[in-house]
């Protein structure tokens, strides 16, 4: 069916966008390991270097050298600036990984939340992130979500965040009218630091 053949498109695009993402990563933290070496001369100094992997998503995009390269999705979300001040309103340091400021939760703790979405996982199950994020792709069509309000929630919140936003919204079935708009809502409040996930899933 024509349907399932565009929602096996869509879930192939974004696992390619988050496995060329990761290896980005994995590129730029060894050329920046290197260089660092380089300028510093003391044996031990590659170890000094290990905590600041651990970087926000939005500050290894903004330090990307070309966000022009890539898809538009890649490229909005090299193009996001992390936003200072916004994880202490928005309930608490952003994991690796999450968007500029929102805490994440576990992902065990959103499908005990938000079980719905675990029949749109790969094989009927969602075993981590990437089945989430996979998951919450086909949902949003279901749901009637433009690609561009998912893309800009992704950017805004991250995609872990994003995924969980949209298991929420599926969670809660005919109560939400426009879940579009409402999840660009939720976009704008999160850039504002007004939003935080917690609420939703207790």
């Amino acid at each position: 069916p024509p349907l399932l053949d565009e929602m096996g498109l869509l879930r192939a695009e974004i696992v390619n966008m988050l496995e060329r993402r990761i290896k980005t990563q994995k590129i730029d933290a060894n050329e920046s390991q290197i260089e660092h070496h380089k300028q510093n001369s003391k044996p031990d100094s590659i170890y000094e270097l290990e905590p600041s992997f651990e970087t926000k998503q939005g500050e290894k995009a903004a330090a990307d050298n070309n966000p022009n390269a890539g898809p538009l999705e890649e490229r909005r979300l090299k193009q996001q600036k992390p936003s200072v001040g916004m994880s202490n309103r928005a309930g608490g340091a952003a994991d690796p990984g999450a968007g500029p400021g929102l805490k994440s939760f576990p992902l065990g703790l959103v499908l005990q939340a938000c079980p719905s979405i675990l029949d749109y996982g790969p094989g009927g199950s969602i075993g981590n992130w990437r089945d989430l994020m996979s998951a919450a792709v086909v949902v949003r069509s279901m749901l009637g979500v433009s690609p561009s309000a998912y893309e800009e929630a992704c950017s805004g919140m991250g995609p872990e965040n994003a995924a969980t936003v949209i298991a929420c919204i599926l969670e809660r079935g005919g109560h939400i009218n426009s879940p579009g708009g409402y999840l660009r809502d939720l976009t704008r409040r999160t850039e504002r630091g007004e939003f935080a996930i917690g609420p939703m899933l207790m």
